[in-house]
């Protein structure tokens, strides 16, 4: 991957960061799924937040259209990245109202937030594996409390 970087508002990100924020920002928050031959390779591997391990553009797909139909609004905040050869790491902050059962719980209708912490590991210019390890037992919790979630 070549070392070109981006200008985002006087934030230098790299090719390969700049791949993570368009993953984000434009393929989940939009649930634009068109962009998952750009991003990914055929083959490529994934374990996402909420669990499933899946290898493939057709069951990502699937599992965008799980979370986003799970969680109305869903958006992704990037709170950090970091980059370290083929491999670029965060720590990010998912969040939507919780309109579906997900692990037991019935839709709440809260405004519902986990953290997650990605692994994207790069090949030949995409994404090769994806491994995000997710706070789930926080979501729970945020999905079955009684106060409001923020």
């Amino acid at each position: 991957m070549d070392e070109q970087e981006w200008d985002l508002g006087g934030m230098k990100l790299s090719a390969q960061k700049e791949m993570v924020r368009i993953f984000y920002k434009e393929l989940w928050d939009r649930a634009d799924k068109t962009l998952i031959p750009e991003l990914f390779h055929a083959d490529f591997t994934f374990r996402g937040s909420l669990g499933p391990v899946l290898v493939g553009h057709d069951g990502f797909a699937g599992y965008v259209d799980l979370v986003t139909t799970t969680f109305a609004s869903y958006t992704t905040d990037i709170l950090s990245m970091i980059e370290e050869g083929s491999y670029v790491s965060g720590k990010m902050r998912f969040h939507g109202y919780h309109r579906r059962e997900l692990f037991g719980v019935p839709p709440s209708g809260r405004h519902v937030w986990w953290i997650g912490m990605p692994i994207f590991t790069f090949d030949q210019g995409k994404i090769r594996d994806l491994y995000v390890l997710g706070d789930v037992h926080g979501l729970i919790t945020r999905m079955t409390s009684a106060e409001r979630a923020i």
